[in-house]
């Protein structure tokens, strides 16, 4: 890659998080916005859609 993702989205203002250990499940909620970090996160992404969808 020319450059790193992480480092460029931080230059430019982003909130960029990670889990603490590599393929541990991690869910970001923004409001509406609901991210996963990796495969693992999946289930804990999807109760949080649920959440959400529950809560309109």
């Amino acid at each position: 890659m020319p450059y790193n993702l992480q480092e460029e989205l931080a230059k430019l203002g982003a909130d960029y998080r990670t889990a603490d250990e590599p393929f541990e499940a991690y869910v970001v909620e923004d409001g509406r916005l609901i991210t996963g970090q990796n495969p693992g996160s999946a289930k804990a992404v999807g109760e949080a859609v649920v959440r959400q969808l529950a809560a309109v």
